[in-house]
Parts: structure tokens; sequence; C-alpha cells
């Protein structure tokens, strides 16, 4: 479920080309009292003196009043402002988005694409994503990521972005983390888009010496990715042949990433983790199967009735068991969205840092997926493995 704050940055993050706020609530709702018989009011981006701002416009019965802000300003004006009122139209670059508030305080909300608007009113700033520069990468073209002529082709821009949100999510982690060289392992590393960006984000952008390891059961990607990485002089980089269950090794591992392993893999991938105490975990889960087949209860009968509820009950309780085991295992643990859920319905990342957690908050964490595992009749994979 969205909420206002969410669509305002999506707003933001859009492009705004032109914001309508409407349908006013009761006077004392509104934050400030001059503004209390404002009807409805106009945010547009202007460009004054060279300088890209937004007007705010405030239209009355038979006044309207203007007021020139900078875009750090935008968010709190957007969000101050629909206190007072109940619905919002947004026009940006290539979306329309609209939200209301019904009587009872529910949030409706509602999201369309547009073709890129020519010439558009906005700042038409660029994204600033982390894998954008100068120089395109030339595994990129390999990979399918760029056409002939170095743009993003469009079946990958999806793709693109949900590189760019994992390459964030990573740095997040690892800018502050002191070693002169990261050993990483990626399980179930597939055709290795993740990896080859990681490589080169850390290693061409961030200047970091890294080894990287892909682990995957299918010979033909391997073979195909080892290439790649000998073509480019990706020194640092190797791919395995080999399941997740059972892979040893004798190295210190710094960071394991482990991104749409089916079902229980990503229990096994945890679990190896946590054996080798690694320092840095990030999981995006896939196929979580295995609770579905499990979960019984007499008390919660309405989370298993229906199937589709059922499937996805069983779904957010397996991350969320991941995550509170992690957490009994000392790590410093956070359940993240991924990339938007309209790009992926696989989008939670489970983010997992070694920490100083107290004994009593490990204890803590045990307790309650033993009390939600007794209620539910559950026997979770990586629970087992643990114990």
């Amino acid at each position: 479920m969205y909420d206002i704050e969410e669509i305002i940055n999506e707003i933001i993050e859009a492009g705004l080309v032109k914001l309508v706020i409407s349908n006013p609530r009761h006077v004392e709702k509104v934050i400030e009292s001059d503004d209390a018989q404002v009807k409805k009011i106009n945010i547009r981006p202007v460009e004054i003196g060279g300088r890209n701002l937004y007007q705010v416009e405030k239209l009355t019965k038979t006044q309207a009043f203007h007021l020139n802000i900078e875009e750090t300003e935008l968010f709190q004006v957007i969000n101050t402002y629909m206190k007072g009122f109940k619905q919002l139209n947004a026009r940006c670059e290539t979306v329309e988005i609209d939200a209301k508030y019904t009587k009872k305080e529910k949030l409706l909300y509602n999201r369309k694409k547009l073709q890129a608007i020519e010439g558009s009113a906005s700042h038409n700033k660029k994204k600033n994503y982390l894998l954008e520069g100068d120089e395109p990468v030339p595994v990129f073209y390999d990979l399918g990521i760029y056409t002939k002529d170095g743009k993003v082709a469009a079946p990958m821009y999806d793709k693109f972005k949900q590189m760019n949100r994992f390459v964030e999510m990573v740095w997040d982690v690892l800018k502050d983390y002191d070693r002169d060289e990261l050993h990483i392992i990626d399980f179930g590393c597939g055709k290795s888009y993740l990896t080859f960006v990681l490589y080169h984000f850390l290693t061409a952008i961030k200047g970091r010496k890294v080894k990287i390891i892909g682990l995957d059961l299918k010979k033909s990607v391997i073979e195909k990715c080892n290439a790649l990485a000998k073509k480019y002089g990706y020194d640092g980089m190797s791919f395995e042949l080999g399941d997740i269950n059972g892979y040893k090794t004798t190295e210190r591992i710094d960071m394991v990433v482990t991104l749409h392993a089916c079902d229980t893999a990503t229990d096994y991938a945890l679990y190896n983790a946590i054996r080798w105490d690694a320092d840095i975990i990030l999981s995006v889960p896939c196929c979580q199967h295995e609770l579905n087949k499990q979960i019984k209860t007499k008390d919660f009968q309405a989370l298993t009735k229906y199937g589709i509820i059922k499937e996805r009950v069983a779904s957010l309780m397996t991350d969320s068991i991941r995550g509170s085991l992690l957490e009994a295992q000392g790590y410093d643990t956070k359940l993240l969205e991924f990339i938007d859920i309209e790009h992926s319905p696989k989008n939670i990342m489970i983010r997992a840092v070694k920490g100083h957690i107290s004994d009593a908050k490990k204890q803590a964490a045990l307790d309650s997926v033993e009390r939600l595992c007794d209620e539910f009749r559950l026997e979770p994979t990586l629970l087992k493995l643990l114990k």
C-alpha cells in the first residue's frame, strides 16, 4: 500500500511537469491559516534568471497568489498541502499520477505511462544513475544492455534501472567498508548481468580491488561468462559450475550475493554466508514454495483459506523468518524494496550486515521465529540448517 510521501517522491523522481492539488478538506486541516480560502494549487517548474525553480500558484475564488520555491523545498510544500487537500494530479515526463483520499481516509493511487513529452516545461534533469558515465561500458554490448549506438536497449531499460538500484544498495554498505581487496561470491549468477555490473562499478568507477566468483548450475552460462571475463580483462572475476548446497571455499568471504535463487536455494546460500562469517549478505529471494506447502493454522484460517492470499502470506513469512534468523546470528538486517513492483514482483531485498547485536536481541529474534513456526506448523530450511 502506498502512502502520500512515497507518491510525492515518485512524482519528483519522474520529472514533474505540472501538479494540481485540489478538493479542500475541512478548513482546520489546512496548515497555514492564510490559505484557508485556497481552492486549488498549481505547481510547475520555471526558469528564472538561469535558476531552476518551481512556481506555486494558490487560487481562491477571486485571486491568484504566486510563490517560487527551490527543488529542495518541493517535497515539503506538496506534503504540507496534502494535509489540507484530498486530491492531486501530477503530469510528469513519462507518467501521469493521481492520488485521492476517500471519505474514510483511504488513499487511492493510479499511475499510467505517457509518451515522453518533447520540449516539456520540466527541468529535464538527468537521472542520477551511478552507472552512467561519459564512456559506454564495452561488456554491456555483449550482454545486450546497449544497442550498437551505445544507448540502453528499450527491452533492457527496466533491467538497467534494476542494475542501478543494485549498485546503489551495494555501495551503501561498501563505501565505508575497509578492506584492501573485496572477496565476493554471487550464488546463482545466471547470465550474470548484475555480476558484471558489480565488478565494473567497484573496479572501474570506485577503484576498489575485487575478486568475484559467480556460481551457477548451467554449464553453457558458466562458459559464456568466463569467456566474457577473459575478453574484457576482468582478471578478478571467475565463474564456476556448482550447486549452492555443499559449495566450499577456504578463502575469507566479505560479501555474499544471491539474486533470485529459487525456493530453498536462498536458504542454503544464506546458511553458507553465515557459516563463512561473511560481513555482508544481499539476497533477493525467489519462488518461495516451501512454507506454502506447510502452513496450517486453526486460529488464523482467514490467512490460509484463499489460495492467492495463502501464497502471499507464506512468501512474506519466508522472508521475515530469514531476516529474523540473520538477526539472531548477529546481523543488522533490513528488508528493502529492491525495484518497483511494476518492474518485477520479486522486489524484496534482504540486506544483512554483521553488527554489534546484543544477546538479548538475538534471542528475541529467534524466539519470534519459533513462535511463528509453532503457530503455523512451519519447518523452514534455514532454521533446520542453523539448528
